[in-house]
C-alpha cells in the first residue's frame, strides 16, 4: 500500500524528512516497514517526543506543595542513589548524540535534498537528554519520586527502539566500519545503563510497588543553616562548573563577604574530622610495634594513608585533561590539512536501507567535525584540569588542618622544661605552624604534576616526532637543556630572596627604633644619623634586591625564549635535513601548539622539585617536634570530677589561688581552686568533642591512693624534682599546704620557690615522692547534680586527682582579646563578682582610662594586667614589676584581694613572696633555701623552733614597714603609671574621647554611605597605578612601554611569517604537481629565504624578551627604592602629632609588609599583567585579520568577560583579605598558648582552648576554600569562553577559507592563537584582581607621604647664629599659648616667665595641667600659635629647627635606649671623647656598673636596652644629656624610676655640676624641687603660682605647700 502512494503538492514538506528525490529508495518498504531505514529513524523519535510532551508540563507548573515538606535549608539535597553515575551517563549520552547529529549532516552532504530523518531525531534524543537530567534534578531536590515513572518508561521506550534500530543495522550487513554503526550501539548501551539505573533507585528505595517507601534523612551539614559551602553537596555539573557558587560572587558587590557571609565549614572539611583521620593512622601504625614510630618515613606514611586517595583522584584528573590538552595541536593538523588538500572531493561512501553511511575516518577528516570535537576536547580538557585542581587544594588544606591539630595538642603535653632551657621557641613553633605546614599544602597541591608531567613530555615528544621526524627530537632537546638553568635560575632566586629577608629583618629593626625613639630624637636633632643608618642598611638590601631583579628578569626571560629557540632551532634542522622537507601549515603549527604545551611542565618542574625539597625539610622538623618530651601527663579530668572538690565546711566556692601581685623580683602567687559542688550542664560542652580521642598513655601517677588527713589540701612526700636531666632541682621536699587557708611560700631569689609550685602543678619532671591532691567525699549534692555524674564522682573519689587551680606565673601572660575577658577568662559574667574583683585589684581607674573601658582590646603593651575567673572565684592578678613599684597597690591587694575576698571564701591560697612584713596574715609558712624546705609551719612555731630564722624576719620585716611608711599616700597610684598607663593605650579613639569631636577622621572611607565605598571597591585603584608609574621616571617608562609593544608585535610577526612561509610551501607543492617538477626546489622555490627571515625574526624577538624582562625588573627597583626612600624622609620630618594619633604598628606596616609588596611582588604581577594582556589583544587581533566575521561574536563574548572579570575580582579581593585576617588570630593562638601553657594546665583549661583552635582553623581554612572555589569559578568561566573564541574562529576560518581562498598557514595562525586566549584571559584576570590588591600598598604608602613637614628652616641661618649659643641660659617667655594641633585647644593660655642664667627652676602640677607640653615648647614640638619663647636674646621660633634642638638638652620621663654600644647610645654624632663619656657615667652614678661589663663603653645594649634594669637605663638617659654640657638642662620627670637613694643622690650632683647652668625640672615627686631657686605651679595650662620654694611655703593657701604636706 504504501509503495503506490503519490505524494500530493500539500505533503511535499512531510516527505522531506526522507529526503525529497524521485525515485528515492528511503520511501521503498518492500522488504517490510521495518528495513526501510528512514521509517528505523522516525521511530526513534517517539521516546523523545513522549518525554518532551510529558516533562515540559511539569517542569513549567512547578511541584506543588511537596518540596516543602522537606526541612533542609539548601536544594541541594541529592539522595537518589547511583546519582553521580546517572549524570556521568547522561553527559557521555549527549556526547554520542552530538557525534550523531555530526554524523548525520556529514553523510546528508553527499545526497540532493536534505534528510532530515538523518539527524532531527538525533537532535530530539539531544534535548529529551538534557530534559532527562533538568528533570531528574527537579525530583530529586524536591524530593517527588513518584514522577521517576515517566523517566522510566522514556528509558525503556528508547532502549526498545535503539535496540531495534540495531538489530536490523546488523541484520543488512552494516558493521563497525560505519560510524553510525558504532555509535547506534553506544546508544543501546548508554540507554540501557540509564534504565538500570532507574530501576536501581525505583526498586532500591521501594518508591513504587511498595507500600512504604524506605526514608532517608538529609545530612546534618544541610540542615544547618550555617553551612554554605556546597561544592561536596551540589550535583556533578555545578561541582564541574561551580555554578553554586555564582550567587556568592554576584553578592560579593552588594556587601563585603566576611566570617559571617561565608558560614561554616561542612563537617567532613573541619579540621577535627581531618585530625582524627590522621591520628587513625598514626595509631594504626603503633599497633604492631606498641609504640608510636619516629621519623619522617612514618608521617609521610601516615598522611599517605589519610589523605592519599583524593590525591589518586586528582592525578587522574590532572592525566585525563594533559591527554585532552593534546587535541588542541592535533585537531589544528586536520583542520589545517583537509582545507589544504588541492583536490577536496571525497569518494562517494556506501549506501544501505536507502540511505548513505560514512566510515569514521571520512567524519574525521571534515574540518567543522574536528572543530566541534576541538570545541568539545577543550571544554573537558579545562573542566579537568579545573577539578584536578580543586581536588589537590582542597586536600591540601584539610592537611594543613588536621596537622596544625596535631601540632597543638603536642604544644598542650610539651614539657615546660624544653620552654625553659630554650630547646624550643615560641617563635619555632609559629613557623612550623605558619610556615611548615603551608609547605606540606603546597606540596599537595603541586604533586599531581609530579605525575602528570612524565605522561605530557613523553606523549608531547611522540607526536613531534610523528610531525616532525628527528628534527623534533632536537627541538626537545633544547628544551631538555635549558629546564636544568631554569632550575639553577629559581634556586639562585630563591637564595637571594633569602639574603634580601635579612637585610629586611634588619632594616625592619632599625625602623622599629627610630620610631620608637623618634620623640627622643627629634628632641637631640639626631633624626638625621639614624635616617642613614636605616638609608646604609636598606642600601644593602637593594643591592641584594638587584640580584633579585637579575634572576627574576632572567626567569622571565627564558619562560618566553625557550619556546622561541625551540621553534627555530627545530625548523632549521627540519630545512636542513630534508631538501624535499614537509614544512605544511598542518605540520608548523601543530608542532608549535605542542611546543607551547611541552614547555609548560618543564617551567613547573622547577617549582615542582623546590616544593618537594621543601616538604621533606618540613616533615622532618615536624618529625623532631613530635618526638619532643611530654610531661607525665595526668588523665584529662572530666567534668564531673569538680563535684568532689567541696570543703569540708561545706563551703561552695573552696579555692586554691596563685599570683603575683607584690613588687619583689621573684614574686609568684598561686591560687588553686576546686571548683563548687554545682556542676553546670553545658549543651555540648567543648571538652566532650576530644573525648574521642584523648591519648590512652596520658596518665601521671600521683602517687598509690593512701589516705591523707581531710585538712590537707597539697602533700608531697620526699619528693625530688629536676627540670634537665641533671642533679634535682628541688631535693627531698616533704611539704603539706592546709586546705581553706593562706599558705606563704619564703625564701632567697632563685632558692626555688615558684619550682615548687610548678612540681606541685605537675609541670616538673618527678624524680621520686609522691604528690597527693586531696579529694574530698561527696557531702549534699545541690539540685541540678544528675545522678550519673554523682555516681562518676563517687567512682573517682579515691584517684588523687587535683581540680582546676587557677595559677599565675611570675611572668604576667595575657589573652589577646578584650580586658572584661581577660578577667572572666571564659566564665560566665557575675557582675558583683566582677566588680568586687576589680576593687579588690585596683583596677576601675586604669579601666577609666582605657579608650573602650574594659571593652578594650588589650594588645603586649598594657601596664597592669589583671585576671580574674567567675564566681567560683578562680584570681590570678599577675602583674609586672615596673607598675607594682607602688607598695600601695600591694598593700590594697593583700588586704582586699586575698585577706578579704579568698580567705572570707576559705580559699585555699598559696602566695610566694618577698613582702616579709605579710607574714602574720599567713596560717601557714614553708621557707625554703637551696631548693629544699628549710622549715614549714605557723609563724608561732618558726619562733619557737627557727628562733635565728625569725630574728632575721624581724629585721627585714620592721625595714620594710619604715619603707612602707615613707611612701607617698597622695594617691593609690601615682601620676606617672596613669600617665604611662595612658600612653600606652593612645590611640585615635583615645584621642577622640579627649579632644572631643574636633579632631577629623583619618580616614575619608569612614564618612562615606555604603553605596560609595561598595562603588569603589568594584573600581580599579588607576590613581595608586599612576602613582606607581611615575615614581619610575619617564624615560624607564618609555622604554618600558616601547620595549613590551616591540616585543609583542614581534612575536605576532614570527607567528605570520611561519604562516606566509608555509602557505607558500602549500602553493610551490600544487604548482610543482602542475609542472611536474620531482623536486621543489627544481621549480625555483628555495626554503633558505624564509628560513633567513624566521631566523632573524626569533633572534630579534629573544633579545627583546630579555629588554623587556630587565625592563619591567628595572622599574621596579627604581620605584621601590624611590617610595621607600621618600617614605622615610617624610616620616623623619613628620610633626609629634602623627606618631601621637597614628598607631606605631600602622607606620611599621608600612615599611615592612607594604614596602615587600612593592619591592619584590609588583613588578612581577605588573610584568605579568601586561604580558598576559598583550598577548590577549594580538591573539584577538591575529584572529580578527584572518577573520573579521569574528568580530561580531567578539562582542557578546567580551561582554560575558567584562562581568566575570568585575564580579570575581571584588569578591577575590575581600576573599584575599579575609584569609590573611583569619590567620592572624590563629598563629597569635598559637604563640598565646606556648607562653601561658602552665597557667593552661593548671586550670584544666586544654579543651577550652582546643576548641578556640578549631575555630581559628576552621575560619581560615574555609576562608582559603572560598578564594580556590572562586578561584577556579573564575578560570572554568574564562576557559569556556576561549574554549567559544576557538570555536568561533575555527568555523569563520573554515568558511572563510573553503569559499573565499584564505591560504592555510593563516587559518592555522589563527587557530594556534584561539587556543591559547583562554590561558591569557585567565592570568590578566588573576594578574588584574592581585594588582588590585598590590596597589593598596602603593595607596597606604602615598598617603603618609602627603604628611605635612616640621618647619625644619628659620629665618635666621645655621651661620648667623652665634657658635656657643645659648652661652648664659637666660629664657624669657612672654605671653606664650601652645596647643598641639590647629584642629584642637590650646594646652598652654598666655604664659609668661622669666629664667635668669643658672637659675634651678621647678614646674610642679597634676596630671595634664601642661608641665610636659612647657618642656616641649622649648623645642618648638608643639604649635606656639601665640607668644615667643627668647633665650640669650634670640627668639627661637626664627631659629632653624636642627640647630634649636641641638643646643639644648632634656631628660625624657620614658628612658629609651637604642641597641648598639654604650657609646653610640651616649653619643651618637660619635663628637665625645672617653674622658667625656666616663665623667658623664660618672655623674650618673653608673661609671661601676659599666667598668665591670666586658668592652667597657663597647658592651653591646640589646634592642630597648632589655640587658638593663629600668632605673640603670634612667640613668643612662641622665648621661646622655650630660655628654652634650648645654647651657640648659630640662629633665621631665627624669627620676621617676630610680630608687629614693639615688634620687638624692643625682639631685645633689645636678646641683654642683651644673651650678654655672640653667636647670628645669619638671617633678613628680615634689621633695626633689625643695632647693629649687624658683618654683612653678601649673593647673590647667596656666601658671597658678610662681615664686621661690619658701615663699610659696610660707603662705598657708599655697597650693604648692598643699603639694608638700601631702608628699610628706
Amino acid at each position: 500500500m504504501i509503495s503506490r502512494y503519490k505524494p500530493s503538492p500539500g505533503s511535499t514538506m512531510s516527505l522531506a524528512f526522507c529526503g525529497s528525490e524521485n525515485n528515492s529508495s528511503a520511501y521503498n518498504v518492500d522488504r517490510g516497514i521495518l528495513n526501510n531505514g528512514c521509517f528505523l529513524d522516525a521511530l526513534n523519535v517517539v521516546p523523545h517526543v513522549f518525554l518532551l510532551f510529558i516533562t515540559f508540563p511539569i517542569l513549567f507548573i512547578g511541584w506543588g506543595s511537596q518540596s516543602s515538606k522537606v526541612h533542609i535549608h539548601h536544594s541541594t539535597w541529592l539522595h537518589f542513589p547511583g546519582h553521580n553515575l546517572r549524570w556521568l551517563l547522561t553527559f557521555v549520552l549527549l556526547f554520542i548524540l552530538v557525534c550523531e547529529i555530526a554524523e548525520g549532516i556529514v553523510s546528508d552532504g553527499f545526497t540532493v535534498s536534505l534528510h532530515l530523518h538523518l539527524y532531527m531525531p538525533a537532535a530530539l534524543a539531544f534535548m529529551a537528554g538534557i530534559t532527562s537530567i533538568v528533570y531528574y534534578h527537579n525530583i530529586e531536590t524536591s524530593n517527588f519520586p513518584k514522577l521517576l515513572l515517566a523517566l522510566l518508561i522514556y528509558w525503556v521506550l528508547a532502549f526498545i527502539m535503539k535496540t531495534i534500530k540495531f538489530a536490523k543495522y546488523t541484520e543488512h550487513g552494516i558493521g563497525p566500519r560505519q560510524l553510525r554503526y558504532c555509535i547506534t550501539g553506544l546508544l543501546v548501551l548508554l540507554y540501557g545503563l540509564l534504565l538500570a539505573v532507574e530501576i536501581n533507585v525505583i526498586l532500591g528505595r521501594r518508591y513504587m510497588c511498595f507500600a512504604n517507601p524506605t526514608e532517608v534523612k538529609p545530612p546534618e551539614d544541610l540542615q544547618d543553616l550555617g553551612v554554605r559551602f556546597l561544592q561536596p553537596f551540589v550535583n556533578l555539573l555545578s561541582k564541574a562548573t561551580y555554578w553554586w557558587m555564582n550567587t556568592f560572587i554576584t553578592s560579593a558587590h552588594r556587601r563585603p563577604i566576611d566570617l559571617k557571609v561565608i558560614g561554616k565549614l561542612p563537617i567532613a572539611m573541619r579540621a577535627l574530622t581531618n585530625y582524627i583521620k590522621l591520628r587513625q593512622e598514626f595509631e594504626e601504625q603503633k599497633k604492631p610495634q606498641g609504640t608510636a614510630p619516629q621519623g619522617p618515613k612514618w608521617i609521610w606514611l601516615a598522611l599517605r594513608k589519610a589523605f592519599g586517595r583524593p590525591l589518586i583522584l586528582s592525578i587522574t584528573f590532572r592525566i585525563m585533561a594533559d591527554l585532552l590538552g593534546f587535541a588542541g595541536p592535533l585537531c589544528i593538523s586536520g583542520i589545517v590539512h583537509h582545507i589544504s588538500k588541492d583536490n577536496r572531493t571525497i569518494q562517494q561512501p556506501m549506501k544501505l536501507l536507502g540511505i548513505y553511511f560514512i566510515s569514521s575516518k571520512e567524519f574525521l577528516e571534515n574540518a567543522y567535525v574536528l572543530a566541534v570535537l576541538l570545541f568539545i576536547a577543550l571544554l573537558l580538557q579545562r573542566t579537568f584540569l579545573q577539578a584536578s585542581y580543586y581536588v589537590a587544594i582542597e586536600t591540601g588544606i584539610n592537611l594543613r588542618g588536621a596537622i596544625q591539630t596535631k601540632i597543638y595538642n603536642k604544644i598542650m603535653r610539651l614539657c615546660t622544661s624544653n620552654m625553659s632551657m630554650g630547646e624550643l621557641t615560641v617563635a619555632q613553633i609559629c613557623n612550623l605552624v605558619a610556615i611548615d605546614t603551608n609547605q606540606l599544602m603546597w606540596f599537595f597541591f603541586l604533586c599531581p604534576n609530579l605525575w602528570a608531567m612524565p605522561v605530557q613530555i613523553i606523549l608531547g615528544v611522540i607526536l613531534l616526532y610523528y610531525l616532525l621526524g628527528i628534527s623534533a627530537l632536537i627541538g626537545a632537546t633544547v628544551i631538555a637543556v635549558l629546564a636544568p638553568v631554569q632550575y639553577f635560575v629559581a634556586t639562585k632566586l630563591s637564595q637571594t630572596q633569602k639574603n634580601t629577608l635579612e637585610y629586611s629583618s634588619e632594616r625592619l629593626k632599625k625602623t622599629n627604633e627610630l620610631l620608637r625613639g623618634i620623640k627622643l630624637l627629634k628632641l637631640y636633632a639626631w633624626e638625621h644619623i639614624f635616617r642613614d643608618s636605616v638609608e646604609e642598611t636598606r642600601g644593602k638590601e637593594l643591592t641584594s634586591l638587584q640580584a633579585f631583579a637579575l634572576y627574576t628578569s632572567i626567569s622571565i626571560f627564558m619562560n618566553a625564549a625557550i619556546p622561541i629557540a625551540a621553534v627555530l632551532t627545530t625548523f632549521v634542522v627540519h630545512v636542513h635535513i630534508s631538501e624535499n622537507a614537509d614544512l605544511s601549515p598542518a605540520v608548523a603549527f601543530a608542532s608549535l601548539s605542542l611546543f607551547h604545551i611541552l614547555v609548560t611542565p618543564l617551567f613547573l618542574l622547577s617549582s615542582v622539585v623546590r616544593s618537594t625539597v621543601k616538604a621533606l625539610v618540613s616533615v622532618q622538623k615536624l618529625s623532631e617536634f613530635f618526638s619532643s618530651d611530654e610531661i607525665g601527663e595526668e588523665q584529662e579530668p572530666k567534668v564531673t570530677v569538680s563535684s568532689g572538690c567541696s570543703n569540708h565546711n561545706q563551703n561552695r566556692y573552696q579555692a586554691v589561688s596563685s599570683s603575683k601581685p607584690f613588687p619583689s623580683s621573684s614574686s609568684s602567687f598561686l591560687s588553686r581552686c576546686f571548683q563548687p559542688l554545682k556542676v553546670v550542664n553545658r549543651k555540648r560542652p567543648p571538652r566532650d568533642e576530644w573525648n574521642n580521642y584523648r591519648s590512652q598513655g596520658d596518665q601521671e601517677d600521683d602517687g598509690p591512693s593512701q589516705e591523707v588527713n581531710q585538712d590537707i589540701c597539697i602533700k608531697i612526700t620526699s619528693g625530688y624534682f629536676t627540670w634537665t636531666d641533671g642533679p634535682p632541682t628541688l631535693s627531698n621536699v616533704d611539704i603539706k599546704i592546709p586546705f581553706g587557708k593562706l599558705t606563704m611560700i619564703v625564701g632567697q631569689v632563685g632558692c626555688g620557690k615558684s619550682s615548687l609550685l610548678l612540681a606541685a602543678l605537675g609541670e616538673m619532671q618527678r624524680v621520686s615522692g609522691t604528690v597527693i591532691w586531696n579529694s574530698i567525699p561527696i557531702l549534699e549534692s545541690e539540685g541540678d547534680e544528675s545522678p550519673t555524674d554523682r555516681d562518676a564522682a563517687a567512682g573517682d573519689q579515691d584517684i588523687r586527682k587535683r581540680c582546676p587551680v587557677a595559677y599565675a606565673s611570675q611572668k604576667p601572660w595575657l589573652l589577646n582579646s578584650s580586658l572584661v575577658e581577660n578577667i572572666t577568662f571564659e566564665m560566665p559574667m557575675i557582675k558583683s563578682r566582677y566588680k568586687a574583683v576589680i576593687e579588690a585589684c585596683s583596677l576601675q581607674p586604669d579601666i577609666d582610662i582605657l579608650p573602650q573601658g574594659d571593652q578594650t582590646e588589650i594588645g603586649y603593651h598594657l601596664i597592669r594586667r589583671t585576671e580574674t575567673a567567675d564566681q567560683r572565684g578562680q584570681s590570678l592578678v599577675p602583674a609586672d614589676q615596673r607598675c607594682l613599684s607602688d607598695i600601695h597597690l600591694s598593700d590594697h591587694l593583700m588586704q582586699d584581694g586575698i585577706l578579704k575576698l579568698l580567705r572570707e571564701e576559705k580559699r585555699t591560697v598559696v602566695l610566694v613572696t618577698h613582702k616579709l612584713q605579710y607574714l602574720p596574715h599567713a596560717d601557714w609558712i614553708i621557707a625554703m633555701k637551696d631548693g629544699t624546705i628549710q622549715t614549714e609551719g605557723t609563724l608561732k612555731d618558726i619562733q619557737n623552733s627557727e628562733p635565728e630564722l625569725f630574728r632575721q624576719w624581724k629585721t627585714l620585716m620592721h625595714r620594710q614597714d619604715r619603707e612602707f611608711e615613707t611612701e607617698t599616700v597622695a594617691e593609690n597610684m601615682t601620676d606617672l603609671e596613669r600617665k604611662n598607663l595612658r600612653r600606652a593605650m593612645y590611640s585615635r579613639e583615645a584621642l577622640r574621647t579627649e579632644e572631643d569631636e574636633e579632631e577629623e577622621s583619618l580616614d575619608s572611607d569612614d564618612d562615606d554611605n555604603l553605596s560609595q565605598v561598595m562603588r569603589q571597591r568594584a573600581t580599579i585603584p588607576w590613581r595608586s597605578c599612576g602613582t606607581y608609574l611615575s615614581s619610575a621616571g619617564l624615560l624607564l617608562l618609555t622604554l618600558l612601554l616601547l620595549s613590551q609593544l616591540l616585543k609583542h608585535s614581534l612575536m605576532v610577526a614570527i607567528d605570520y611569517w611561519l604562516a606566509h612561509w608555509t602557505s607558500h610551501v602549500i602553493t610551490t607543492k600544487i604548482d610543482a604537481s602542475a609542472h611536474n617538477c620531482t623536486l621543489v626546489k627544481d621549480c625555483g622555490f628555495s626554503h633558505s629565504w624564509y628560513l633567513s627571515v624566521f631566523s632573524v625574526l626569533c633572534c630579534l624577538g629573544i633579545v627583546l624578551c630579555l629588554a623587556t624582562s630587565v625592563t619591567v625588573e628595572w622599574t621596579g627597583l627604581k620605584v621601590a627604592k624611590e617610595l621607600h626612600h621618600n617614605l622615610l624622609n617624610k616620616i623623619i620630618l613628620a610633626p609629634m602629632r602623627l606618631f601621637e594619633t597614628t598607631p606605631l604598628g600602622s607606620i611599621l606596616n608600612r615599611f615592612s609588609t607594604d614596602t615587600n609588596t612593592i619591592d619584590q611582588h609588583i613588578p612581577t604581577t605588573l610584568e605579568c599583567l601586561s604580558r598576559s594582556t598583550l598577548l590577549c589583544l594580538s591573539a584577538l587581533g591575529v584572529i580578527s585579520y584572518v577573520t573579521p566575521v569574528f568580530l561580531i561574536a567578539l562582542l557578546p563574548l567580551a561582554v560575558a568577560c567584562y562581568f566575570i572579570q568585575k564580579y570575581f575580582r571584588v569578591a577575590s579581593r575581600d576573599l584575599q583579605q579575609l584569609e590573611d585576617a583569619t590567620q592572624l588570630p590563629l598563629l597569635s593562638h598559637f604563640s598565646e598558648t606556648v607562653e601561658g601553657l602552665s597557667t593552661i594546665r593548671a586550670l584544666r583549661y586544654e579543651p577550652r582552648f582546643r576548641q578556640r583552635l578549631l575555630q581559628f582553623t576552621d575560619a581560615n581554612n574555609i576562608a582559603s576554600l572560598f578564594l580556590t572555589a572562586a578561584n577556579r569559578w573564575l578560570e572554568v568561566r574564562m576557559e569556556y569562553v576561549g574554549a567559544c573564541v576557538v570555536l568561533v574562529a575555527a568555523v569563520a576560518s573554515i568558511t572563510n577559507s573553503l569559499y573565499n581562498q584564505l591560504p592555510p598557514g593563516l587559518v592555522g595562525l589563527g587557530l594556534t592563537y584561539a587556543l591559547m586566549v583562554s590561558n591569557y584571559m585567565n592570568w590578566m584576570v588573576r594578574n588584574l584582581a592581585d594588582m588590585e590588591v598590590q596597589l593598596g600598598s602603593v595607596k597606604r604608602i602615598n598617603g603618609l607621604l602627603k604628611t605635612e613637614p616640621e618647619n625644619y628652616e628659620g629665618l635666621l641661618s645655621v651661620s648667623q647664629v652665634p657658635d656657643g649659643w645659648p652661652r648664659q641660659g637666660e629664657i624669657k617667655i612672654q605671653n606664650l599659648s601652645v596647643r598641639y594641633d590647629t584642629t584642637l585647644k590650646p594646652v598652654l593660655k598666655n604664659v609668661n616667665a622669666h629664667v635668669h642664667p643658672g637659675q634651678k627652676v621647678g614646674i610642679c602640677g597634676r596630671t595634664g595641667s601642661g608641665k610636659s607640653s612647657f618642656s616641649l615648647a622649648f623645642f618648638r614640638m608643639v604649635d606656639m600659635f601665640e607668644g615667643r619663647i627668647v633665650i640669650d636674646n634670640i627668639d627661637i621660633s626664627k631659629l632653624p629647627l636642627q640647630t634649636l634642638r641641638s643646643r639644648l638638652s632634656i631628660i625624657l620621663q620614658d628612658p629609651f635606649l637604642f641597641s648598639g654600644t654604650i657609646r653610640f647610645n651616649l653619643d651618637p654624632e660619635m663628637k665625645a671623647t672617653d674622658e667625656m663619656l666616663w665623667e658623664a657615667l660618672e655623674i650618673a652614678q653608673l661609671k661601676p656598673v659599666v667598668k665591670t661589663l666586658p668592652g667597657g663603653l663597647d658592651a653591646m645594649v640589646t634592642e630597648g636596652g632589655e640587658n638593663f634594669s629600668q632605673g640603670q637605663r634612667q640613668l643612662f638617659c641622665l648621661a646622655r644629656a650630660f655628654v652634650r654640657k648645654s647651657s640648659i638642662l630640662i629633665m621631665d620627670e627624669a627620676t621617676a624610676s630610680i630608687d629614693m637613694a639615688t634620687e638624692s643622690i643625682l639631685q645633689k650632683v645636678v646641683m654642683t655640676s651644673f651650678a654655672d647652668r640653667t636647670v628645669v625640672t619638671i617633678a613628680h615627686r615634689v621633695h626633689t624641687i625643695l632647693n629649687a631657686d624658683l618654683v612653678i605651679v601649673m593647673k590647667r595650662g596656666i601658671i597658678l603660682e610662681y615664686d621661690r620654694p619658701q615663699a610659696l611655703l610660707d603662705r598657708e593657701d599655697s597650693v604648692f605647700a598643699s603639694f608638700v604636706r601631702a608628699d610628706k
